[in-house]
């Protein structure tokens, strides 16, 4: 199929209005495309390829001729929807963690498990953001030398939130330096001028349930179901990019120059590494950028078969939109949609 038909749900969001300009910018072919969001935003217009295209309203037989459905919305709604459009015939590709680590879902990154596709039951799942940008510089490591052990401390954008979160930090960052003082909405607790420990509900074990999904996702896209993963996710006063400490022991000793040449050959992954001219990978140059970068690639002083280092991507691009559409390349490449009916 060259030109499929597309719904987008979400399309009013954060990661929907990424995902709208990727299309774009990557000239996916798309025969007919539609957009929903909340009730707050039908009727909305937005432009995609020069046409005004209306925001409608998610009822289940808007799916009823589309070939993907990309879903980014709450995981409540991925629940609903999600099995509506994939009765209908639609491949969803879901942003939500709803189905992330359900076994009969593929939980993909293309550059990693694209295989994974062939078993596609009309839905599959992106990783968590957080997820995505370390396996895609932990991967090619590991299939030189199987990791097996990864402690990782993420550093995370507010737009991982969400539109509202985005605002709040902008709203409390002027406050706060005009001398007035601030109450938290988004948050538990002030973001601006702050770091928050804490990023989705905590479990019974003390980890929250994003570390959780660094641990599970990394298990599961990697077919690697005995790494050790010790996550720490923060909450940071940045508006785009994720950044990541990240701890690794391999079986094996590993060099960092072999490390940067098999990250620096991988797809996606592009090597900032020379501490001598201050050059590693930051927050405001990740931002709208496609690719995972990584730097201050060192020996672990704590262990003979460690690396110690520094990830950042675009946790809107990469993390999360970019990687749906580059889901839908590789399922039109394979020639994996079913037939309808």
């Amino acid at each position: 199929m060259n030109n499929p038909n597309v719904v987008v749900v979400g399309a009013t969001g954060a990661v929907g209005r990424v995902f709208l300009r990727i299309l774009e910018q990557r000239h996916f072919p798309v025969n007919r495309l539609r957009l929903c969001a909340s009730p707050r935003s039908i009727g909305k217009r937005i432009r995609v390829h020069g046409e005004e295209l209306p925001v409608e309203e998610t009822t289940p037989d808007i799916f009823d001729d589309a070939d993907f459905a990309f879903i980014s919305a709450s995981t409540a709604v991925s629940r609903e929807l999600a099995p509506v459009a994939a009765q209908r015939g639609a491949l969803v590709i879901d942003d939500s963690s709803a189905y992330r680590m359900d076994p009969r879902v593929p939980l993909v990154v293309p550059e990693i498990n694209p295989q994974d596709l062939e078993w596609h039951q009309n839905l599959t799942a992106i990783p968590n953001c957080s997820t995505t940008q370390m396996v895609m510089a932990l991967y090619p490591l590991h299939r030189a030398n199987p990791i097996k052990r990864i402690i990782a401390d993420s550093y995370q954008a507010v737009s991982g939130t969400g539109t509202l979160a985005m605002d709040e930090l902008r709203q409390q960052s002027r406050a706060l330096l005009d001398g007035a003082s601030v109450k938290p909405s988004v948050y538990p607790h002030q973001i601006a001028f702050n770091v928050l420990p804490h990023i989705e509900p905590f479990m019974e074990d003390g980890y929250t349930r994003e570390e959780q999904k660094m641990l599970y996702e990394t298990r599961k896209i990697m077919h690697a179901p005995d790494i050790a993963v010790s996550a720490t996710c923060v909450r940071v006063p940045v508006y785009l990019s994720h950044s990541e400490a990240v701890h690794v022991e391999f079986e094996e000793p590993m060099s960092p120059q072999e490390a940067r040449e098999l990250m620096a050959a991988f797809p996606g992954v592009k090597v900032l590494d020379d501490p001598k001219t201050n050059t590693y990978p930051l927050a405001i140059d990740a931002a709208d950028r496609d690719e995972v970068f990584v730097g201050r690639i060192r020996k672990d002083s704590s262990h003979p078969n460690g690396l110690a280092m520094w990830i950042v991507s675009d946790n809107l691009r990469k993390g999360a939109a970019l990687n749906a559409i580059q889901i839908a390349e590789e399922v039109l490449k394979r020639e994996l949609l079913k037939p309808r009916g």
